[in-house]
């Protein structure tokens, strides 16, 4: 790719020697003579590099480089002067110089210089590819009234300070909530670091958080800094906060309070600057009411409260959930190449789907990878997933029905359905619960061609 340049520098025999060596060098090179032509310059072309002088009439060097680092912080500028002071570079590198070059200019340092500063800006550009591509992974997709207040929430809370506790189903994309918070956060370029408290056993859980001192339990082999430590001045993210243990609740309850933390068989105590995010999939003033969950706690965490929406309450987002993924898992999973054709979408929009967005994402890898042919079809859908269908329970769809008549089938055809899968398709025990003659939930049967999953 072609890199452009820019020569900032008022001594003509100067920008013309410059120049040709660049140009010579295969770059694409620009001069001006003054600091406000630099600057208009730098915001028209936007350079890889910048080249400038110190000391120039009107608008100095440095002052130039201010304007050009508020146009863009992530500038690349070397600077030149023909009698560089240790205070002048000093200054320089406080404004965000790249380097400093003194006058007359060397050839060879140029070219060290510059391919020094070109692989820094590689390297600055693959970061940055790395970074969007990952936190692509943890885009929310949707475009339906839920996910849009969601998101709408997240915008206000994320700039904030305060505590968030993300409330949903297992499956419904609590993290995503989190780090979407985190991102729109003054902490985005510090740690965001996540603890899954259901997958920690209890025993290790505050060694887990707080970190413990060598020799303080058999197996600490050397200090160790627990994640609060490690999130410090960024974010912690307290996922299934429900399922820790009563003493770990006591001493988060703790850092929230005094913003210290203390290492087991220590005795100092750290100072700790984080933000603190919580999710569970559980009611917790129903823990609270069982004595499981700190209510003291609970309120601490709970000063905004969002709640991520199961898929059965989103469903006009399944086709852009569908369509996502199969991008995502064909162009950086590897899975195969294949287009999904409006009736295997309108399958998929018709299942249940207890596991939420996880399980679709699941789904959609399945019938990548297994799909018979070229174009994922209803039938692969039927064939792959056991055609789970929502179709008799979803009751945006029974709204749909046009006539009384017709709705007050349909609700008894899903209601009975329902009941039959509840009992494993055993007549004689659905019949039992319903408090209806077997002989009758038979004709019901047959009346609404009821029929048992394969």
């Amino acid at each position: 790719m072609s890199r452009r340049i820019l020569i900032v520098d008022d001594e003509a025999g100067v920008r013309s020697a410059l120049g040709q060596l660049l140009e010579y060098e295969g770059y694409e090179v620009k001069a001006v003579s003054n600091g406000a032509d630099g600057i208009a310059a730098y915001e028209r072309l936007r350079p890889q590099l910048v080249f400038l002088d110190v000391k120039m009439a009107g608008m100095d060097g440095l002052e130039a480089l201010r304007h050009i680092r508020q146009l863009d912080p992530g500038a690349t500028v070397v600077m030149i002067s023909g009698h560089a002071t240790i205070q002048t570079a000093v200054e320089a590198t406080q404004l965000g110089a790249y380097d400093i070059l003194e006058k007359p200019l060397d050839t060879d340092r140029i070219l060290v210089l510059l391919r020094n500063a070109l692989q820094h800006l590689s390297l600055q550009e693959e970061n940055a590819q790395l970074r969007a591509s990952i936190e692509s992974r943890y885009e929310i997709v949707g475009k339906s009234f839920a996910i849009r207040t969601l998101v709408g929430q997240i915008e206000k809370v994320g700039v904030t300070p305060a505590r968030v506790l993300i409330t949903g189903e297992n499956g419904t994309g609590k993290e995503l909530v989190a780090r979407a918070v985190h991102r729109l956060s003054p902490r985005l370029q510090k740690p965001f670091v996540e603890v899954n408290c259901a997958a920690i056993p209890s025993e290790l859980i505050e060694s887990e958080l707080f970190g413990h001192m060598k020799g303080s339990f058999t197996g600490a082999v050397q200090d160790r800094a627990g994640k609060f430590e490690q999130a410090d001045k960024g974010t912690i993210f307290l996922d299934e906060i429900g399922d820790m243990s009563p003493s770990a609740q006591a001493k988060v309850l703790r850092v929230l309070q005094d913003g210290e933390i203390t290492r087991i068989g220590g005795s100092k105590r750290i100072q700790v600057d984080v933000r603190v995010l919580a999710a569970t999939n559980k009611d917790l003033q129903e823990e609270i009411a069982a004595g499981r969950f700190r209510e003291d706690l609970f309120y601490r965490l709970n000063v905004v409260p969002l709640h991520v929406p199961p898929l059965r309450e989103r469903r006009d987002d399944i086709p852009l959930l569908a369509q996502y993924f199969s991008d995502q898992l064909s162009r950086r999973e590897g899975a195969p190449v294949r287009e999904l054709d409006a009736s295997a979408v309108e399958a998929l929009t018709q299942m249940e789907w207890p596991g939420n967005v996880r399980e679709l994402r699941n789904t959609i890898e399945r019938l990548l990878i297994l799909a018979s042919g070229p174009r994922v079809t209803s039938a692969d859908v039927a064939r792959l997933t056991g055609a789970r269908h929502a179709d008799s329970a979803s009751l945006g769809s029974l709204l749909d029905i046009a006539t009384f008549e017709a709705f007050k089938d349909a609700a008894e055809r899903a209601f009975l359905l329902h009941k039959l899968r509840e009992f494993e398709w055993n007549v004689s025990e659905t019949a039992r619960a319903l408090d209806m003659p077997r002989s009758n939930l038979y004709k019901k049967i047959e009346r609404y061609s009821l029929e048992r999953e394969q």
